[in-house]
């Protein structure tokens, strides 16, 4: 006969231990949160207002001299000699190179013959009208013959003028074996060496760059240009009189030049290859720190925008909808959540303080007075319970938060985004 088990001494006693065991371990995992949520987050906020905001914009260009000339050969020779160090910096009318002048000196020789020919030659005819005017006078010798001795002495003197003329050609030409610089600034690398072949108004010799100032050709979208008309138009953005920027330029480690610009070009047709309009800034380059053909950015600084709300960039979340920011809001019962608040946005701005990092231009989704959460987004969801500057209901001012007393405690670092977020790129 089997006896049943919970009659075994001590049965009893352990189904009640293991229901103990059970229950507790319950009790402790509903104790924990397990079943009703993760306890509050500890977040602080950053509290939207509307003033007005110093922006600029940023826009890759190209360095390029202010003045760029091709040094060709003007006469067809052979080249002699190259006086420069390629690459070197030269001044206007320095000698950078010399073409064989010996044929040309034969030929101004021949040249100075032919005008003392020619010269001769005018000579013998005024003596002619000199000897026929009188004999003519006295009716000694018909009118024609003293009228072509006239004729003679005039053709004589354009052929001396047309002989000087060849001659300063000639010497012209033989000027130009000697090929100067005809601006102050950098040389490029010269083709062609010594003993080429070179020919007149075709051999390219050099290129000379002069680069103080140092010009930036750059260009704007036409859609943003548009953009920047209508915020304009509509009083939310104000630009500097006549492009009066205060320029700055990048450059590709990220360093900033030194000195400012100003824009001294722009456009007034949009091109229609790339669809944007040209602007050219220009900047002082005295130690010639900038040289041709070098990428940078160029930075407009000097707009303002009125009445604008920004929030710092470590708000900005993006997610499945676009770009989104926490904001506070209230429950059913009046306690403190985090909301989700889509938002359309600008420019990335730097704190009017200095302090505080980038902001970024919200156009539309939020308003004054808005509570923006900056920290302790990690554990968010929308709708999930918060605790504001340390506890529940704080002020935004509380320690920790932005805004906070001298002496109080930094906010906490942030850990990341949300779970299907991640912080908004540009």
């Amino acid at each position: 006969m089997r006896v049943p088990v919970c009659t075994l001494p001590g049965a009893r006693v352990a189904i009640t231990a293991v229901a103990v065991a059970v229950l507790a371990a319950c009790g402790q995992q509903q104790q924990g949160g397990g079943f009703h949520g993760f306890p509050p987050a500890q977040v602080t906020t950053y509290t939207v207002e509307a003033r007005s905001i110093p922006v600029s914009y940023e826009y890759v260009g190209q360095t390029a001299g202010s003045k760029e000339v091709e040094v060709r050969a003007r006469v067809t020779g052979i080249l002699d000699q190259k006086l420069f160090q390629e690459g070197s910096a030269v001044k206007q009318g320095q000698k950078l190179f010399v073409i064989d002048p010996r044929p040309l000196q034969a030929q101004a020789a021949a040249a100075e013959a032919e005008v003392v020919r020619a010269q001769a030659q005018k000579a013998q005819a005024d003596r002619e009208v000199a000897r026929l005017k009188p004999l003519a006078e006295r009716k000694a010798i018909g009118q024609k013959e003293a009228d072509d001795a006239v004729s003679n002495a005039e053709f004589a003197a354009a052929n001396v003028r047309s002989m000087e003329a060849k001659l300063n050609e000639v010497r012209l030409n033989l000027a130009y074996t000697n090929v100067n610089a005809p601006i102050t600034g950098l040389t490029s690398r010269a083709p062609k060496s010594e003993g080429s072949l070179v020919n007149a108004n075709d051999t390219l010799l050099t290129t000379i760059w002069q680069v103080n100032p140092i010009w930036i050709p750059f260009a704007i979208p036409e859609n943003e240009q548009l953009g920047l008309q209508k915020e304009v138009a509509a009083g939310r953005l104000v630009l500097p009189k006549d492009n009066a920027f205060d320029v700055t330029v990048k450059l590709s480690d990220g360093s900033v030049f030194p000195r400012q610009g100003r824009i001294n070009f722009a456009d007034t047709r949009v091109n229609p290859t790339t669809g944007s309009v040209e602007y050219r800034a220009e900047i002082p380059n005295v130690d010639a720190a900038l040289r041709p053909g070098q990428f940078v950015r160029v930075r407009l600084a000097g707009a303002k925008r009125n009445n604008a709300i920004a929030v710092p960039q470590i708000a900005v979340l993006d997610g499945p909808q676009g770009k989104f920011v926490y904001v506070t809001d209230k429950d059913k019962d009046g306690k403190d959540i985090a909301a989700a608040r889509p938002v359309t946005l600008g420019e990335w701005v730097e704190a009017p303080d200095g302090k505080g990092g980038n902001l970024w231009i919200v156009e539309t989704g939020l308003k004054a007075g808005d509570k923006v959460i900056v920290d302790g987004i990690a554990k968010l969801r929308p709708g999930a319970p918060i605790m504001l500057g340390g506890g529940p209901g704080g002020p935004p001012g509380a320690p920790g938060a932005p805004g906070a007393a001298p002496g109080a405690a930094p906010p906490a670092k942030d850990k990341g985004p949300v779970k299907g977020a991640e912080p908004a790129k540009s």
